[in-house]
């Protein structure tokens, strides 16, 4: 949210590029304080979580973009606390340095994803995969639109 309102403001006109300007900051700055709990999470589920060698490597990657996307946002947090706590604006290079934090976070959030959804680390274990088909399920449709809601009523549902 940081990121987009800090390149918006660039776009809009007084009084709105303003007030974006300052939920900006709000958003930046809560944003870096919330990390320390997403990292405490992190680094608890890095310790805890059982795994095997290739999602172990993919942990270390995650952690790794991790750490460098806290990092820049931590020194971008500052920064601006800095330069709005001496009434100065924050430069030229602050928001090409808020994208590239923002790249990092769309880059970590990929291999947190990958950790889940490809090494299915921090899931319960999904139902064995069985015969079962749906097409018995389709011919509900047309009983319910006919009216004939004993018949659909008393057609199993088990799935």
């Amino acid at each position: 949210l940081s990121v987009a309102l800090y390149v918006v403001t660039l776009f809009v006109n007084e009084p709105l590029a303003g007030q974006w300007l300052i939920v900006a900051r709000w958003s930046l700055w809560f944003g870096a304080a919330i990390s320390v709990l997403t990292l405490a999470a992190g680094w608890h589920a890095f310790n805890t979580v059982s795994h095997d060698d290739p999602s172990h490597a993919a942990m270390i990657e995650h952690r790794n973009w991790a750490l460098a996307t806290l990092g820049i946002f931590f020194v971008l947090a500052i920064w601006s606390a800095l330069w709005v706590r001496t009434g100065r604006e924050v430069g030229k290079l602050f928001i090409p340095t808020m994208l590239i934090g923002g790249l990092l976070l769309i880059s970590t959030a990929w291999h947190g994803a990958e950790l889940v959804y490809r090494h299915g680390l921090g899931v319960m274990s999904l139902p064995k995969v069985s015969d079962h088909s749906h097409e018995e399920d389709h011919n509900h449709r047309e009983s319910i639109e006919d009216g004939n809601h004993a018949e659909h009523d008393d057609h199993n549902h088990d799935h």
